[in-house]
């Protein structure tokens, strides 16, 4: 009975709790109220295991639930969208790299005052409630080490063939906001973890698929532009580089991408791949930790096949996003990451847009064959906020700054390919998670455009508005060529 009345205040509680927080009217058929007390119920079974004292085990969860709650409120305002399974592989990342995120590091007042706090209280409250074993040294023994046995068994069971398939039943296809409103962010967290899980355990099913024939340019160059959209479209004044898009580009428009303000791992994968987030299933939430880049659709792994060199260029840490181990598997020969901007002027926290545009120029100009660049920008990376560049300190205006610079590193770019046979695709890869610019508020898409030079055309510019993934099938165009068609006709390719 000591278990059971704590248990019983701490699951009314986590419900009430989660229901007023959910912006959607919560669920109260039986088989769904029982399925979020019962992760309600996992989740104080774990904080039971450090404890075994009821009430500690039992305020945790509650604790565990307000803290959910909040950060749930703080991701739906910022990037319109409730937490999901894989948020939790991205938490390693804040402590390393506190400032891409609103967070202090460990080490500062605000956030090592609190969490001291915690733990003083926690151990407090150890000494003060006595703990729930059985009576004697034997049974106490058996205790301690059956639960978490019994949550480790509960664990493999999700991973057996009916444990899939009883998850599967409940939670068929993603559907977040639905079933946050039915069975709560932990429950939903938790089941949407299992199923990505159980489709990375299954064998893809594959097909072939032919590299396009004819003859592709012997430089293609596809930069990532971060948070980049047209900034006139915010308020900003018109950049020259997209009045250049207007007259130059052979096709340019709006780019439907995954998200609003982050998760730039979802529109690379995208562009990278050619494949919707929708073809990926569960894992469609953070591609790179479903397949880690095993794809076989790979634009890099295709101009790999044609005889290509492959370059990744990006001018952060190698294991953010484990961006290393990743690209590799998509099929980049060489990776020009942190360490090779070392010398490189920063603008604000992060290295400039022209010193990775000059990086670029100096990759193709020392080519020895056909060279594919991919290059994921830095410098426009929020947050946004007081500091960050002297004498400006409104967001909007630092975006604005920044803005400014991408669509100069980008007519470099335009000027210093325009002699050779090359393709240049700039993009953006979400749209700038902003204050004055929060999802729901005006055109969500990005902008992008596709020049090629070298080859004669008659044809105007024309604008072609496109979802992300299509934009990356477009980009298997320049990569063909005659040799790769003869010597490595298909690639395996799993179903969509």
């Amino acid at each position: 009975m000591s278990v059971i009345l704590p248990l019983v205040v701490a699951l009314a509680g986590s419900f009430a709790i989660e229901a007023a927080a959910t912006p959607r009217r919560v669920s109260v058929r039986p088989g769904d109220v029982a399925i979020r007390l019962g992760s309600y119920a996992l989740i104080a079974a774990f904080w039971f295991v450090f404890s075994w004292r009821p009430w500690l085990a039992c305020l945790s969860i509650v604790a565990t639930i307000v803290v959910t709650v909040l950060i749930n409120r703080l991701k739906r305002r910022v990037l319109g969208e409730p937490l999901v399974f894989s948020d939790l592989a991205l938490l390693r990342q804040v402590p390393r790299h506190p400032e891409l995120y609103y967070t202090t590091p460990l080490t500062h007042p605000r956030t090592a005052g609190p969490l001291l706090l915690g733990f003083a209280a926690a151990a407090f409250w150890y000494t003060v409630e006595p703990a729930a074993l059985p009576h004697g040294l034997g049974p106490s023994l058996a205790a301690i080490v059956a639960l978490p046995l019994a949550l480790l068994a509960l664990g493999f069971a999700a991973r057996t063939r009916p444990g899939r398939a009883a998850i599967a039943a409940r939670f068929p296809v993603p559907d977040l906001e639905a079933d946050v409103a039915r069975y709560g962010v932990l429950a939903t967290m938790l089941a949407y973890w299992a199923r990505r899980d159980a489709e990375a355990a299954a064998p893809p099913s594959a097909e072939p698929l032919s590299l396009p024939p004819g003859r592709g340019d012997a430089v293609v160059v596809v930069v990532q532009l971060e948070s980049f959209m047209d900034p006139a479209r915010l308020g900003g004044a018109t950049l020259p580089m997209m009045e250049r898009v207007r007259s130059d580009a052979a096709q340019y428009g709006r780019l439907t991408v995954p998200t609003h303000g982050a998760y730039t791992m979802r529109s690379e994968h995208a562009a990278l791949t050619g494949r919707e987030g929708a073809s990926l299933g569960f894992g469609g939430f953070d591609p790179y930790l479903s397949s880690g880049g095993r794809e076989p659709t790979s634009l890099a792994r295709l101009a790999r096949a044609a005889g290509y060199e492959t370059v990744f260029v990006h001018p952060y840490h190698r294991d953010f996003f484990d961006r290393a181990g990743v690209m590799k598997e998509l099929g980049f020969d060489r990776l020009i990451m942190h360490e090779d901007f070392a010398d490189a002027p920063r603008v604000g926290p992060y290295v400039g847009d022209a010193a990775v545009a000059e990086r670029i120029l100096a990759e193709v100009r020392g080519r020895r064959g056909p060279i594919l660049v991919f290059c994921a920008t830095m410098e426009n990376h929020g947050p946004w906020k007081p500091g960050r560049l002297p004498g400006i300190d409104d967001p909007l205006e630092q975006y604005f700054h920044h803005v400014g610079n991408a669509g100069r590193a980008v007519e470099a770019l335009v000027d210093g390919l325009s002699a050779d046979e090359a393709t240049l695709c700039v993009f953006g890869d979400h749209a700038p998670s902003l204050p004055c610019y929060r999802p729901g508020d005006g055109d969500p898409r990005t902008d992008y455009a596709l020049f090629r030079f070298g080859r004669p055309s008659t044809d105007a510019p024309r604008r072609v508005d496109l979802r992300i993934a299509a934009l990356g099938c477009r980009l298997r165009d320049a990569v063909r060529s005659e040799t790769a068609s003869a010597s490595d006709p298909s690639v395996a390719v799993p179903r969509s």
